[in-house]
């Protein structure tokens, strides 16, 4: 019997990783993105590219209004994207943080995959390189863990959903590497949190400078379109 899971694609470089991981592995995968009420929609013409190209049965979009709440240079306008040097990625829990936003992604993506019958849900968090959010820890997914396996029929009746995240302990460029190993083709990933409105990464923000840093480390060049401003 085919093994299915669902797998968060934003359009970014990990994610794309992690869906290219979890299709190596033999998974049926269903790709999971969200109009969360970014400030920007491009990444998720980058999701539905990179779901195409890496291969999935399906790719759903949700529609969420995370907007509404705000508290996020993601999701509101009125919080500048902050800006960085090569050398220095902002410390502590930033402004792009987003207020509980893999608790709701993994809740939703938890709810398709009991749909489907799914083993697994694959997540692209990151604790090592990753830009100081409290939900891309190993300690939250083991929570999340727990949660799951009480609150699903398939948890209450022995059928684990495994909370898969195979880039957890990774560096940046080791991630790349993999990546780049599976055929994963970089170019078309969005890493940005403030692209312009073709789609060209700022080349200034944490995001972009954290991809920077992998791609030199990894010694693999940068395919990413930066905008000239």
């Amino acid at each position: 019997m085919t093994k299915k899971a669902v797998v968060l694609v934003s359009g970014g470089l990990d994610s794309a990783t992690t869906l290219a991981i979890a299709k190596a592995a033999g998974y049926d995968c269903y790709a999971m993105s969200f109009n969360y009420g970014q400030r920007h929609q491009v990444e998720l013409e980058s999701a539905k590219i990179v779901s195409d190209s890496i291969g999935v049965i399906e790719h759903k979009v949700v529609h969420l209004g995370l907007d509404d709440i705000g508290g996020s240079a993601l999701t509101d306008n009125k919080i500048a994207v902050p800006q960085s040097s090569n050398e220095e990625v902002a410390a502590g829990i930033p402004v792009t943080y987003v207020p509980a936003r893999n608790t709701v992604f993994l809740s939703l993506a938890l709810g398709w995959a009991e749909v489907l019958d799914a083993e697994a849900i694959f997540i692209g968090v990151n604790a090592v390189d990753y830009s100081g959010y409290p939900d891309c820890r190993p300690e939250y997914i083991e929570a999340f863990q727990t949660m799951a396996n009480l609150a699903t029929k398939r948890g209450v009746e022995g059928q684990l959903i495994k909370i898969e995240t195979p880039l957890i302990h990774l560096s940046k460029a080791d991630i790349i590497q993999k990546g780049s190993a599976l055929g994963v083709d970089y170019a078309q990933t969005l890493s940005c949190y403030a692209p312009d409105d073709k789609g060209h990464a700022c080349g200034k923000c944490d995001s972009c400078h954290l991809r920077q840093q992998g791609f030199k480390a990894a010694h693999i060049p940068d395919p990413t379109c930066y905008s000239q401003s």
